[in-house]
């Protein structure tokens, strides 16, 4: 019985009982049931609720309130029959818990590196003394041989039409279908000929055949203009994960350097973790 389907059939079970009722000053520690000796709290109850889809949360309070309640009797139920654990189940155990751990140290770090003032300084850091960037609205007209872009150049030449040639000719059918359109780029968004080739064109005129991997390029730049610099807000989701991986890396280091590290394992075949009947 899987979590999900054991939850469905409690809620089935219970849903026409009432929730117990409990004095106000409850804590995580109130003992909500004990299971031989075990104690389940509240703490428990709550921790499963926040762990539940969104479909889940949304029942009414007495009836999720019953369903958590005995799905955690049942689990300890469970739990308990359980006399030994074989090493598979022991290795899943430790890795979760090592997983879950690890996760929680994790949030404390992001939660005291990701403040406004981390932000400001990642964005000062990125643009402080970044020199304006060009931008360009191009299209072009990709095809297999120079043969093919030397024909379509003459074409050009006598009075051709480029959106109409491109839709009729390019292979890039994305923006073949758009008369070659590739909107505004800026450096780095491009294969390398192909950009060089559009930095040194003229405004209007056709540029090529330029071959790169991908063909031969005939290329119209449109126009240019100055990038404007993204704000702080635009980039905060960027820059917070750069802040929170470098404070992650950090701590790592730290903590590694301070911890007491032997490594056994590396000189082992690394195929030797398809085994699996290591731990049957």
């Amino acid at each position: 019985m899987t979590k999900r389907s054991g939850f469905w059939s409690v809620l089935a079970l219970t849903a026409v009982l009432g929730a117990p009722a409990f004095a106000e000053g409850e804590t995580a520690d109130t003992v909500v049931a004990t299971v031989n000796g075990v104690k389940i709290t509240l703490g428990h109850m709550i921790a499963m609720r926040e762990t539940l889809p969104p479909e889940y949360q949304q029942l009414p309070d007495d009836v999720l309130f019953k369903g958590i309640y005995e799905q955690l009797i049942q689990q300890e139920v469970l739990a308990q029959s359980v006399t030994e654990l074989g090493p598979r189940q022991m290795a899943l155990m430790d890795n979760d818990k090592r997983g879950f751990v690890s996760g929680v140290a994790i949030e404390g770090i992001v939660a005291a590196a990701v403040t406004d003032e981390a932000l400001q300084a990642a964005y000062d850091a990125k643009f402080k003394d970044a020199q304006p960037q060009t931008e360009y609205n191009a299209a072009h007209i990709l095809v297999d041989t120079i043969e093919q872009a030397e024909k379509l150049k003459a074409d050009l030449a006598a009075g051709g039409d480029f959106a109409e040639l491109a839709k009729a000719n390019s292979t890039d059918t994305g923006s073949g279908a758009n008369g070659g359109d590739l909107g505004w780029f800026g450096l780095g968004m491009m294969v390398k000929p192909f950009e060089d080739a559009v930095v040194a064109a003229k405004i209007g005129e056709v540029a090529g055949p330029v071959q790169s991997e991908f063909g031969f390029h005939l290329i119209l730049v449109k126009e240019t203009r100055i990038a404007e610099k993204p704000t702080l807000d635009q980039l905060r989701d960027e820059l917070a994960a750069e802040v929170e991986n470098a404070a992650i890396n950090a701590k790592i280091e730290e903590l590694t350097k301070g911890a007491t590290v032997t490594r056994d394992g590396e000189a082992l075949d690394p195929a030797i973790l398809k085994n699996s009947t290591l731990i049957d």
